[in-house]
Formats: C-alpha cells, sequence, structure tokens
C-alpha cells in the first residue's frame, strides 16, 4: 500500500470512526484471493484490510452487507465491517481486527448453539439483497420463493455451465440433470429461508483469544440451513459437541446426511472451477452416490 493510498484511508476513517492516525500496516495471512493487512492505529489498537482490483469492489461491497446482517442478528461474533470502497486502481474493505486465539473444550459446542440461533434470524424468501461471491466464483441472490427453484437455478446450475466451458465433460452434466430433476424427493417439506454463512468451511471460522467461537469471509444469503451445517462437513469435521449442540437448538430434520452429500456438491463444482484438478471425478462420484 502507498502513501497515497494510506492518505486517502486515513481520510476515510476520519470520516467514518472519527479521527484516527494510521501509524503503519504489516502483511497478515487472508487467503489467496486478496491482500490483507493489519492496519496500526496510534492510541486506539488495530484494523483489518482486504485489498484487491478496483473491479473486485463488488465482491467486498455484498461482504461488507453480509457481515452488518450477520452482526445485526445477535448471534455469533464476526468481524464488524467498517468502510468499503475504492480508490485509484484499488478497492478494499476495512473491519475490526479480531486476535485469534486457542479453542477449549467448550469453544465448539458455543459454536453450535451460535450457529443455530444465527440460523433462526430468517427472511420471507429465499436470496439475498445482492449478488456475492463462494471464492471468486459468483453466486446469483435474487428471491425465489421456492427453495428448490433456486437452489437449482441459483446455485448448480451456474456452476455447471461454468464446469461445462472449463472442460468437465458431459458425464458431470448429465448425472446432475438426473438428480436435479427429482430434488422433490429430497425435500419433504419446504426448509425455512435462514441467515446462512454459506461458506462455512474450516478456514472461515476459529476461536479468538477469549477462546470464543468467530466466523468471517461470509458468502451470506437466506437458504437452507443445512447447507451451512453440511459444509462444516466438507474438509474436514467440527467435534461432536458442536453438532449436538447445534442439534439442541434446532433439532435437523430426517433425511439430511442425504442432503449434505447434494449440497457439497456445489462446492466440490466450484472447487473445479476455480482450481481444475480431480474435484471434478469427486463430483461425479457424489452425484452418481445419489443416483
Amino acid at each position: 500500500m502507498n502513501k497515497i493510498f494510506m492518505q486517502h484511508l486515513q481520510s476515510e476513517l476520519d470520516l467514518y470512526i472519527g479521527p484516527v492516525k494510521i501509524n503503519g500496516f504489516s502483511n497478515v495471512f487472508g487467503g489467496d484471493i486478496n491482500q490483507t493487512f493489519r492496519l496500526d492505529l496510534a492510541k486506539s489498537g488495530f484494523l483489518f484490510i482486504k485489498v484487491n482490483a478496483a473491479q473486485r469492489l463488488g465482491m467486498f461491497e455484498a461482504e461488507y452487507i453480509a457481515l452488518k446482517t450477520i452482526h445485526a442478528s445477535k448471534s455469533i461474533k464476526c468481524p464488524q465491517p467498517i468502510i468499503t470502497g475504492s480508490f485509484e486502481n484499488k478497492s478494499y474493505l476495512v473491519m475490526e481486527y479480531i486476535e485469534f486465539g486457542s479453542g477449549t473444550g467448550n469453544t465448539y459446542a458455543e459454536f453450535g448453539r451460535q450457529l443455530a440461533a444465527m440460523h433462526k434470524t430468517t427472511n420471507a424468501n429465499f436470496g439475498f439483497d445482492i449478488d456475492n461471491t463462494i471464492g471468486s466464483s459468483p453466486q446469483y441472490n435474487s428471491y425465489k420463493e421456492n427453495w428448490l427453484e433456486f437452489w437449482r437455478d441459483k446455485r448448480m446450475l451456474p456452476q455447471l455451465e461454468m464446469a461445462e466451458k472449463n472442460g468437465s465433460g458431459k458425464g458431470l452434466r448429465l448425472a446432475s440433470d438426473k438428480v436435479l430433476a427429482k430434488l422433490d424427493e429430497f425435500f419433504p417439506a419446504q426448509p425455512v429461508p435462514s441467515l446462512l454463512h454459506g461458506d462455512l468451511w474450516s478456514g472461515n471460522y476459529a476461536a479468538d483469544k477469549d477462546s470464543k467461537p468467530v466466523i468471517y469471509d461470509p458468502a451470506s444469503y437466506y437458504g437452507d440451513r443445512e447447507s451451512d451445517l453440511a459444509m462444516t462437513e466438507l474438509f474436514g469435521r467440527c467435534p461432536d459437541n458442536f453438532y449436538a449442540s447445534y442439534d439442541e437448538v434446532c433439532p435437523l430434520p430426517d433425511g439430511y446426511s442425504r442432503r449434505r452429500t447434494l449440497y457439497n456438491i456445489y462446492h466440490i463444482i466450484n472447487h473445479y472451477n476455480l482450481f481444475g484438478g480431480g474435484y471434478a471425478a469427486q463430483a461425479q462420484r457424489m452425484l452418481d452416490s445419489l443416483i
């Protein structure tokens, strides 16, 4: 970050949170998509900033709204967003800096209860006020009344179309079409549109320095809460007390284990679109298990 960009941030922060002085910044690890830094403020701690190209501003605007929505639910800790904007050739998102720590035996139990509480924040329809991204792939969120239509039209079909362009072959699409044609068999009842994190793999939750659960990097929308739970089991799995405490607050209906595979196929196809490799074959195997 150059001196002119830092001066811009300084003036923007003065407007939004009052007079502050940025003493400097340091690189921190924040995933593969953005540059991430800790801003060191004189006398007032730290802030966290993500930086990307100017054309990625929409991604940050969507994350800003998602963090605001999760924060307003008063259910689980997440970084409070402060400002998002663009300057010259850069876009950015500034938020609260949360120092991570080590979890305890109770951290995951508390995480389960708090995630269940967040899922009790509901909406009339499925979707979100703004399109966002899953990783760096577009995720379309225009509202629909019917969950099966939303999952088919706004989640699976866009990913499948990208996969075909990326060379996945016809087998993946043919198997997907068979599953999508009988979606109603997976759902004995229409789920409630719950506030979701949307990308809840193990890299997007942690414990703070007080061992309290924290979630971050959301791809939020209102959807079936089981899709959040499913992703916690995709790349590793939370300890059993997480699922037990979640179930105490929001018991899962019958058939979750089958729908878990259905929901995680979406993320595996997205991984194929982002990274290639064997993810198409993995998605094919998952689809075959449902067929």
